[in-house]
């Protein structure tokens, strides 16, 4: 398993020539401002632009007393 696929959907939130400008705004050198779905033939894609997910909070249902042993 990998962490980062080769593949990525074009999209300029993730191209190494977009600058986030704010949540709904991207300055690409070659087209200008856009959305950050947007897409072009340009693209060029930068991992270290992905922001991963959150990861899932692991919820515990043991106690204390599950992990005494007996003598």
């Amino acid at each position: 398993m990998q962490l980062f696929s080769k593949h990525r959907e074009p999209m300029c939130v993730y191209c190494a020539r977009g600058r986030r400008l704010s949540d709904d705004e991207i300055l690409c050198k070659k087209v200008g401002v856009v959305a950050p779905d947007h897409r072009c033939r340009r693209f060029e894609y930068d991992p270290l632009r992905r922001i991963p997910s959150k990861p899932v909070r692991l919820v515990s249902t043991f106690q204390a007393d599950d992990f005494k042993t007996e003598e």
